[in-house]
């Protein structure tokens, strides 16, 4: 079914979108930074794959999953939205982690 992939990756987006508006961990708290982050992130996995492409390590498969659509050859259109979704998804682990340590460490005082 082409197309499974991405739908999968925007419904987990929409999903970790869903968390961070409940618990204002990144975009809802800073979202000015949290864009920032997402894109500087996005942008140096791009340039990774880029070189993988280049020298002949990142080759895409196929897959009948996939949409279709090629950005450029062996990047297919889902691979910046997987590395967009990647960074979000680090950025709320770190938020949320560093919201409990610091919670923590106020309940010990």
């Amino acid at each position: 079914m082409p197309g499974l992939y991405l739908l999968c990756l925007v419904v987990s987006a929409a999903g970790l979108v869903a968390l961070d508006a409940r618990f204002r961990l990144a975009f809802w708290w800073t979202p000015g930074r949290t864009a920032a982050a997402v894109a500087l992130g996005t942008a140096f996995f791009l340039a990774w794959d880029a070189v993988g492409i280049a020298t002949g390590v990142f080759v895409k498969g196929d897959s009948p999953v996939l949409l279709g659509v090629d950005l450029a050859p062996h990047l297919p259109l889902e691979e910046p939205v997987f590395l967009a979704f990647l960074c979000y998804l680090a950025l709320l682990v770190f938020a949320a982690v560093r919201r409990r340590q610091d919670r923590a460490a106020r309940e010990d005082r």
